[in-house]
C-alpha cells in the first residue's frame, strides 16, 4: 500500500511540473510573438493570455451528453437496466466520494471504457458490451474504477486545457508566420524608420533577438503538443495507481489491461478527438506490431516450463522497456506492458 501511495504522490507531482514548464511555454510563445510582431513582449501576452482563456471557455462548454453522442453511446437511466453495472459504478463513487456519474454502454464488441465530464457534478462513464462480455466481474470493477479515477482527479478538465493551450500556441505560431510573410521578413515594417534606434550594434542584437524569437515560436507548437501528450500518459499512471486504490484490486486491473490489449479489433464506435479519454486505445494503431504484452490465456501445443515462462516474460519485458520511450513520444496512453508492471508492483 505504501508503493501504491508513494506511487500517485510521484505521479502527481510529475503532472504539476509537466503543467508549469506547459504554462511557461505558452507565455514565452506569447511573448515571443509579441518580439517578433510588434517587438513589443507585453503586446503578445495582451493577445495569447485572453485568446487561451477565450479557447479553454469554448471548449470546456462541450457538454458530456455530446461527447457520448459521438461515441455512439446510449444511457442506461435505471438500475434494472444492468444491475451488475450500475451497482458497479454507484459503489466506486461512493468509495471515491463523487457524486454518482452518469452511465453509458457503447454496442461494440472491443473492450474499452472512458469518462467525461469536466466536473464530478456532469461526469458520466461508458463502457463497451465488449468488455461487460469478455472480462469478468473483477476486472470489469478495476476499468470502472479507473474511469472513477480519472472523474475524482480532474483528468477532463486538465486534458481540455492541455489542448486548448496546444491550439492557441498553435494559432500564435501560425499567425506570426503569416504576418511576416506578408511584411516581408524583418522589413517593410514602420520601425525601421524609427531615426538611428535601428542602426549598428542596436539594428543586429535586435534583429537576432526577432529571429530568436521567431524560431521559438516555430518550435512552441510540437514541444506544447509533447508536452500535452506526456500530461495525458502521466494521468493514465496516476488513474491507474487511484483506482487499484478504489477497487484494492491492482492485479485485477492488470489483467483487465492484458485481455484488452490482446484484442486487435478497434472500437468503431470511437469518435478519433476522444480517442485520449479511453481507458486503453481505442483506435488500436499499434495493433499490427502487436500488443507488446504477454498473453495469459490461449491454447498452445506445449506448454512452456515455469522458469521458461519467467524467463520469456522478463525478457519481452526488458526489450519492451528499452523501446519504450521512442514508442510512446506521439501516444495519448502509455505502453501498456508498463502500465502492467506498475500494477503488479502493488500487488
Amino acid at each position: 500500500m505504501m508503493l501504491l501511495h508513494a506511487q500517485i504522490a510521484a505521479n502527481k507531482r510529475k503532472t504539476w511540473l509537466l503543467l508549469s514548464v506547459f504554462l511557461l511555454l505558452f507565455i514565452g510563445a506569447g511573448a515571443a510573438f509579441g518580439i517578433v510582431v510588434a517587438d513589443d513582449v507585453w503586446a503578445g501576452l495582451v493577445l495569447a493570455v485572453p485568446l487561451g482563456g477565450l479557447y479553454v471557455f469554448l471548449m470546456t462548454q462541450v457538454g458530456t451528453q455530446v461527447v457520448m453522442a459521438m461515441n455512439g453511446a446510449r444511457q442506461i437511466k435505471s438500475e434494472d437496466e444492468n444491475p451488475f453495472l450500475w451497482n458497479t459504478v454507484e459503489a466506486l463513487a461512493i468509495a471515491a466520494r463523487v457524486p454518482m456519474p452518469k452511465v453509458y454502454i457503447i454496442d461494440d464488441p472491443s473492450p474499452n471504457a472512458f469518462a467525461a465530464g469536466m466536473t464530478p457534478q456532469n461526469a458520466a462513464v461508458a463502457v463497451t458490451t465488449g468488455l461487460l462480455e469478455r472480462l469478468n466481474r473483477q476486472e470489469i470493477e478495476g476499468v470502472i474504477a479507473h474511469e472513477i479515477a480519472h472523474i475524482q482527479n480532474y483528468d477532463v478538465r486538465l486534458a481540455t486545457t492541455a489542448v486548448a493551450l496546444v491550439a492557441v500556441i498553435g494559432i500564435l505560431s501560425d499567425l506570426a508566420r503569416r504576418m511576416l510573410w506578408y511584411w516581408g521578413w524583418m522589413g517593410g515594417r514602420k520601425r525601421d524608420s524609427r531615426g538611428g534606434k535601428g542602426s549598428g550594434r542596436d539594428a543586429q542584437a535586435q534583429a537576432l533577438i526577432q529571429l530568436v524569437a521567431f524560431l521559438f515560436l516555430m518550435l512552441a507548437p510540437l514541444v506544447a503538443l509533447f508536452l500535452q501528450l506526456a500530461i495525458s500518459r502521466n494521468r493514465e499512471y496516476l488513474a491507474d495507481a487511484s483506482g487499484a486504490e478504489l477497487c484494492r484490486n491492482p492485479g485485477a486491473l492488470a489483467s483487465a489491461l492484458r485481455k484488452i490489449a490482446e484484442v486487435p479489433e478497434p472500437v468503431r464506435a470511437a469518435s478519433p478527438t476522444c480517442a485520449a479519454l479511453y481507458f486503453s486505445d481505442p483506435l488500436k494503431k499499434h495493433a499490427g506490431s502487436g500488443s507488446g504484452v504477454p498473453s495469459q490465456s490461449g491454447s498452445q501445443p506445449q506448454a512452456p516450463s515455469q522458469s521458461q515462462s519467467q524467463s520469456q516474460f522478463e525478457s519481452h519485458r526488458q526489450a519492451q522497456f528499452q523501446s519504450r520511450p521512442r514508442a510512446s513520444w506521439f501516444s495519448t496512453h502509455p505502453p501498456v506492458e508498463e502500465r502492467i508492471r506498475r500494477l503488479e508492483q502493488m500487488m
